[in-house]
């Protein structure tokens, strides 16, 4: 069983940044718009890719123990875009949404059930603010928030989040975010935005290292 975690937030909140002190031999890195990092780093195992089947192979191909997807929520937009001007209207629009959530679910179940225990899979996203001004992971639709409820797949979501130049983790909901973490993972409500940090306490929580040797 992998483990997936969500991790959202603004753009240019630090969510790509947070990758910075994994080793370039370290992390398996799903880049699904092509946007180059915002660090001098070049992940030896990249994929340029938004097609599910082509990730899900992957990540079970991959030796790599951590894995990146970044930007999954443009899996969704790509996925809409692509087909939206040809799928004409009525039941077809309907049969188009069902279709995106079906495809983005079936990836985090794919995680879920398919990977090593010992394999995590981070989903970053953007964030965006409901109706009721909740924070939530960005998608497209109503289907994957009403039908789904994305943050509910995940036992870990993280906010990353920026202060004029100091960029954090927030690592539990301050009553308007899906921000969640289990009971002694963390100390603190905000954290560092270092990824690689985040992974080392999440594999020894779960004595994923243990299990290995």
């Amino acid at each position: 069983m992998g483990i997936p975690i969500l991790i959202i937030g603004k753009s240019g909140s630090g969510k790509s940044t947070s990758l910075r002190n994994f080793d370039e031999k370290e992390l398996a890195l799903i880049n699904v718009i092509r946007k180059p990092l915002p660090f001098k780093k070049k992940f030896e195992s990249t994929l340029n890719t938004d097609d599910y089947q082509t990730i899900a192979k992957n990540i079970v191909k991959t030796e790599k123990k951590s894995i990146v997807i970044d930007d999954a929520g443009y899996l969704v937009t790509n996925h809409f875009m692509n087909k939206h001007s040809s799928v004409g209207g009525g039941n077809a629009v309907f049969n188009l949404y069902n279709e995106i959530g079906d495809h983005f679910w079936r990836l985090i179940e794919f995680v879920k059930n398919k990977l090593e225990d010992d394999k995590i899979v981070y989903f970053i996203m953007h964030e965006e603010k409901d109706e009721f001004g909740d924070i939530k992971p960005k998608t497209i639709g109503k289907l994957l928030d009403d039908k789904v409820c994305i943050e509910g797949m995940f036992t870990i979501a993280l906010r990353c989040m920026s202060d004029n130049s100091n960029h954090f983790f927030r690592t539990q909901s301050d009553g308007r975010d899906i921000c969640k973490t289990p009971l002694g993972m963390f100390e603190d409500k905000e954290i560092d935005n270092d990824l690689k940090a985040v992974d080392t306490i999440i594999r020894e929580y779960y004595e994923l290292n243990k299990e290995n040797k």
